[in-house]
């Protein structure tokens, strides 16, 4: 089993909701299982004209799925919660992102691990953080305590929310 941390977002279509249900289905995932799960923090949209606010949260998974396969269903968890991709950044119903995976760094076409824009994203370090170690260190040598100490709260607010995999 490979540690997995995945991002999740959203903020259309009662968020709330669309949370419960991508944890329901990532759970569901052959040769996975969800280790932890993160708080749920609210945050301002980051992109074109003016949205909603996002939900935001972090999950550990533990899984035997490769990182493109992993991907691959991701994104299908996505449409199938009527996610739309027309204009970047735009809002959406559903955002998964594979932030680590393992100790692994890749940069293909579709995939780059870590996440190249995690060190810069409130809404990601925060919730990672919470349900790993500050001294956690990244593929890219980078500390976790450390990018989080970079990066400001901000907007970002932790809600009453609770995601729930058991």
């Amino acid at each position: 089993m490979t540690p997995a941390y995945i991002a999740l977002g959203s903020n259309l279509q009662e968020p709330e909701n669309q949370l419960c249900a991508a944890v329901v289905a990532v759970q569901n995932l052959p040769g996975s299982h969800i280790e932890s799960i993160s708080s749920v923090y609210r945050s301002a949209a980051v992109g074109p004209g003016t949205q909603p606010d996002y939900l935001n949260a972090v999950l550990l998974l533990a899984t035997t799925l490769e990182p493109l396969t992993l991907l691959d269903a991701l994104q299908q968890i996505e449409r199938d919660q009527g996610r739309v991709r027309s204009l970047r950044w735009a809002a959406r119903t559903l955002d998964l992102d594979i932030l680590l995976y393992g100790d692994r760094k890749i940069d293909t076409a579709r995939l780059t691990i870590p996440h190249p824009a995690m060190h810069q994203r409130n809404f990601v370090l925060y919730p990672l953080a919470e349900i790993s170690d500050l001294n956690f260190m990244l593929p890219d040598g980078s500390v976790l305590g450390t990018l989080v100490a970079q990066c400001a709260a901000d907007d970002l607010v932790k809600t009453d929310l609770q995601l729930d995999n058991k």
